[in-house]
């Protein structure tokens, strides 16, 4: 953690609704008049997409079968820790971009699903903000959680986050129900001791739970809306929550526990304006009284 260079994380896999974070983060930044330095967890994946499908190969080959993307084997985890703390220290650090698509890869001139030259973070940001697989991941050897002062998870309930993955995997990349369903398999180690453990060292968590029956994920045929949605948003330090405030702001919100609020799905961005706003004060006005 860093008194004057902080560094806010949002944790989630993917399809779980971190992108609309990550949008809604950059509202307050824009309307806060702040300079925040963007890291995508895409960047610190050890192999590009063809390296990638080569690696799952030979793992399949050798029966290795809980190699993924959620695990140590396919990430640089060490690298991503030492941006965290160069960054908290000294307010840079080396960076890259991973270009998902045509659109984001031909400003570079490379093919999609390849990394940019790695590059220093640009002078003068007044904080860092990660979004990604492994914010606050911690094993034997790493330990990135430590390094943030906001900790945000974002997490569907399992069902529905495989009824998102399956569809997507579905209607845009064109994968069988049968490989799709390897793909999870072949995930769950990785899922089970690399990305449910940061759920619990988050300082606030967003989990979405359908009000629709989910119960077969593998034979739905439409992902639940926001509206078929409630949001389960629970704080590991309520101290100075004004949960009453919140109460009156989000409309048909209640109290399932002293640290946890439930709301309509169709409030969350609303929901982290309330909540984080705040938070970034604090964030900026600790940073001005270090300097």
């Amino acid at each position: 953690m860093s008194s004057k260079q902080p560094i806010i994380v949002v944790t989630g896999s993917s399809g779980a609704g971190t992108t609309t974070v990550t949008q809604t983060f950059q509202q307050i930044f824009r309307r806060e008049g702040l300079t925040a330095a963007l890291v995508e967890g895409d960047s610190f994946h050890r192999y590009d997409r063809l390296e990638m499908r080569a690696k799952q190969q030979e793992a399949a080959a050798r029966q290795a079968t809980s190699f993924s993307h959620f695990g140590p084997d396919a990430n640089l985890f060490e690298e991503l820790e030492e941006l965290f703390r160069s960054y908290g220290e000294t307010g840079t650090g080396r960076v890259r971009k991973y270009l998902h698509d045509d659109k984001e890869a031909a400003p570079y001139g490379q093919p999609p699903g390849t990394f940019t030259p790695w590059e220093d973070v640009p002078a003068g940001t007044d904080l860092l903000f990660y979004e990604g697989l492994h914010g606050c991941v911690r094993t034997e050897t790493v330990d990135v959680a430590r390094h943030a002062d906001l900790k945000i998870g974002v997490v569907p309930i399992v069902n529905l986050e495989w009824i998102q993955k399956i569809h997507r995997d579905k209607t845009i990349r064109g994968y069988s129900p049968e490989a799709i369903i390897d793909t999870i398999l072949r995930r769950m180690p990785d899922y089970v001791t690399y990305i449910c453990p940061q759920f619990s060292l988050t300082d606030v968590n967003f989990q979405r739970v359908p009000t629709v029956d989910t119960s077969n994920p593998f034979i739905a045929r439409d992902i639940p809306t926001a509206d078929e949605s409630m949001l389960v948003i629970r704080f590991a330090r309520p101290k100075g929550i004004d949960f009453p405030y919140l109460l009156s702001m989000l409309k048909d919100s209640f109290m399932t526990r002293p640290n946890t609020i439930v709301c309509p799905g169709g409030k969350m961005a609303l929901a982290m304006q309330l909540i984080f706003t705040p938070m970034i004060w604090q964030l900026m006005d600790r940073k001005k009284k270090a300097f």
